[in-house]
C-alpha cells in the first residue's frame, strides 16, 4: 500500500499533538546548510542517525567482556574473576538507576541535545576506563567508579532514540520496520566485538578508548543532524490524530483555557504500571535481559576458559565467535516484526519467541 503524502510544511500543528515541547522548533545546524528534504526522507535520515547512535552505544558495552581474559592474566586486581563481575555489576546497577530517569529529562530537555551529550559523556567514560591501561592504575574503586559513571550515562540512549522514533512514526503495523531498525542492538554488539577483538594486541587500553572515540563522534553528527521531530523541519506530526467531534470540541475547550500548557504531564512509574500490560511485558523483559547480558558479558570470557577439542580459544577468536549470537539477534528481530504485522498480534509474537 502507497504510503500517504506527507503534510505540507505549511500545515499547522495540533495543540494536542503528543510530545510536543514548550519550545520553539529549531532545525539541526547540519540540516540547515543542506537543501530541503522530503518528509520521507527526513524519516530514514531519522531511522539512520538513531540505528548508529544506539549501535555505538551497544558497542562501547562491549569491551569489557573481550579484554576480561587478559585482565584477569595479567593486570592486579583482576586476578580473581569475581572482581571482574564487579565492575559488570556496578555499570548495570547504575544504568538502570539511570533509567528511572532518563526518560522524565528526555520527556523536558531537547531530545537531540540530550542524546548528544549523553553518547559524548559515555565515549569519555568508556575512554576513561581504558585509560587505566595508560596511566598503569591497579586500583579496582577506580575501575569500579569508571563503569558506574558509565552505566549511568549510557542510560540516556534507549529512551531518546525510542521517543524519536515514535515521534516520526505513528500507527500499528510497524513491525517490520521497528524490527530492521531494532537490528542496531545486535549490529552494535557485533562491531563492538570487533572492534575491541582487533586492537586488543595493542594493549587493552585502546579496546576502549577506539570504541568511545567513535561514540563520541556519533554524538556530534545527532548534533548536527538528528530532527528529533517532524516540527523541527517544517512538518507537522503525521499521520494527524484522528478524533470524535464531541472530543475535538472537548480538547478545543480545554486548550482555549489552558493554552499555555504546551506539553504532556510525564507518566509517573507506579501510573506506568497500571497500564494494562506494562507490567507483563517489562516482566518478559527481565528475563530475556537477563539472558542477554549474560551472553554479552561473559560469552567470549567463558570461551577462552573452556577447552574446545582440547583447546582453548584466544581471546582474539572468542571476540569473533561470540558475534554468532548477536547475528541470531538480528535474523529473530526481523522475524518477529514481521510475524507482527502478518499476525496483527504482538503479544502472541513475544510469548512464542520467548517461550522458544
Amino acid at each position: 500500500m502507497a504510503e500517504p503524502p506527507p503534510p505540507p510544511p505549511s500545515t499547522p500543528m495540533p495543540k494536542s499533538s503528543p510530545r510536543a515541547r514548550p519550545r520553539h522548533h529549531h532545525a539541526p545546524p547540519g540540516l540547515c546548510a543542506l537543501p530541503a528534504f522530503s518528509y520521507n526522507a527526513h524519516r530514514g535520515l531519522v531511522l539512520g542517525l538513531t540505528f548508529l547512535a544506539y549501535a555505538l552505544y551497544h558497542a562501547s558495552r562491549k569491551p569489557p567482556s573481550i579484554v576480561k581474559r587478559a585482565l584477569s592474566k595479567s593486570w592486579p586486581p583482576f586476578h580473581d574473576p569475581a572482581l571482574l563481575g564487579e565492575t559488570d555489576v556496578a555499570f548495570l546497577a547504575f544504568y538502570s538507576l539511570g533509567m528511572f530517569g532518563a526518560g522524565h529529562l528526555g520527556d523536558r530537555l531537547d531530545l537531540r541535545l540530550f542524546l548528544a551529550a549523553g553518547m559524548v559523556g559515555s565515549g569519555a567514560a568508556v575512554a576513561f576506563f581504558g585509560a587505566g591501561y595508560f596511566l598503569s592504575l591497579h586500583s579496582l574503586a577506580f575501575y569500579v567508579f569508571a563503569q558506574a559513571i558509565a552505566g549511568l550515562l549510557q542510560s540516556t540512549g534507549w529512551p531518546s532514540v525510542v521517543a524519536v522514533v515514535g515521534n516520526w512514526f505513528a500507527g500499528r503495523r510497524r513491525g517490520l520496520i521497528m524490527g530492521i531498525w531494532n537490528a542496531h542492538t545486535s549490529v552494535g554488539n557485533i562491531s563492538g566485538s570487533i572492534i575491541a577483538a582487533a586492537v586488543l594486541r595493542y594493549g587493552w587500553g585502546w579496546s576502549f578508548v577506539v570504541p568511545g572515540g567513535l561514540m563520541a563522534l556519533g554524538g556530534v553528527l545527532v548534533f548536527f543532524f538528528l530532527a528529533p521531530y517532524p516540527e523541527d523541519v517544517g512538518f507537522a506530526s503525521w499521520p494527524p490524530k484522528q478524533a470524535s467531534g464531541a472530543s475535538t470540541d472537548e480538547e478545543d475547550s480545554s486548550t482555549s483555557t489552558a493554552g499555555e500548557e504546551d506539553r504532556r504531564d510525564a507518566v509517573g512509574i507506579l501510573k506506568a504500571f497500571s497500564i494494562p500490560g506494562v507490567l507483563t511485558f517489562a516482566t518478559c523483559l527481565f528475563f530475556a535481559k537477563l539472558v542477554a547480558y549474560t551472553f554479552l558479558y561473559w560469552l567470549p570470557f567463558y570461551l577462552t576458559q573452556t577447552a574446545i577439542g582440547g583447546e582453548y580459544m584466544s581471546v582474539t577468536d572468542a571476540g569473533y565467535l561470540s558475534v554468532l549470537f548477536d547475528v541470531g539477534g538480528i535474523v529473530g528481530g526481523i522475524l518477529a516484526g514481521f510475524m507482527s504485522d502478518q499476525l496483527d498480534a504482538r503479544a502472541t509474537t513475544a510469548a512464542m519467541f520467548i517461550v522458544c
